[in-house]
């Protein structure tokens, strides 16, 4: 019993340092990495005739990242975009730091200017699984995302504009509202391999 307590403990925490698998029986695998087994994988095989499942695409990791350039005039508004940020994804968030000095926008070099984030392992596909079926239909007047995101080598970087779509954002205690970036890094050889594994996922992409 304890053993299976601690196994559990060290999986929230930190879940990017273990395979998924190794938690099996342990704690519940996220519903969509037992998704990308049971449907993507099959489904991508047959579309592009891979030889070995080893050849399938998969997500790596998501990257998210906040610019806040009014934290140079009011810093508080900086930590209130680190706690959101915290609690979209589960994790806190690490400092973005200027590197240049801009005179016209008060700006120092190594003055704190936003937060990024990385997603791996259970945090990344439950983040990924909220995203698609929670926040994105929460986008005022959306009808789907651009794939003009691909930077020709299998990622996409989709801009958030509003941070009140994710549910876990309470609207009356936000200060200042606030858009992100948010990058899916996968293994995809080409940007047609990686839409077409978002696709499986659900991602909702504009048609046309």
């Amino acid at each position: 019993m304890a053993k299976a307590l601690q196994q559990s403990k060290k999986f929230d925490l930190k879940p990017e340092g273990k395979r998924l698998e190794e938690y099996s029986g342990t704690v519940p695998a996220p519903r969509l990495y037992e998704f990308y087994k049971s449907q993507v994988i099959p489904a991508l095989r047959e579309k592009f005739q891979y030889k070995s499942v080893m050849q399938v695409p998969k997500i790596t990791k998501i990257c998210i990242n906040m610019g806040v350039g009014a934290a140079v005039q009011d810093p508080k508004i900086l930590q209130s975009a680190v706690n959101e940020l915290e609690l979209i994804t589960g994790q806190r968030p690490a400092i973005s730091k200027s590197k240049k000095a801009i005179a016209n926008f008060r700006l120092r070099a190594g003055m704190p200017i936003g937060c990024h984030i990385t997603l791996r392992g259970a945090r990344m596909y439950e983040f990924l699984d909220r995203f698609i079926n929670i926040a994105s239909p929460r986008i005022r007047d959306f009808r789907g995302f651009s794939d003009n995101g691909f930077d020709g080598r299998g990622n996409v970087t989709i801009g958030i504009k509003e941070q009140i779509i994710f549910p876990e954002i309470d609207v009356d205690k936000v200060s200042k509202i606030a858009g992100m970036d948010i990058t899916f890094v996968t293994t995809s050889k080409s940007d047609e391999e990686a839409s077409a594994l978002l696709k499986e996922f659900g991602f909702p992409f504009r048609k046309g």
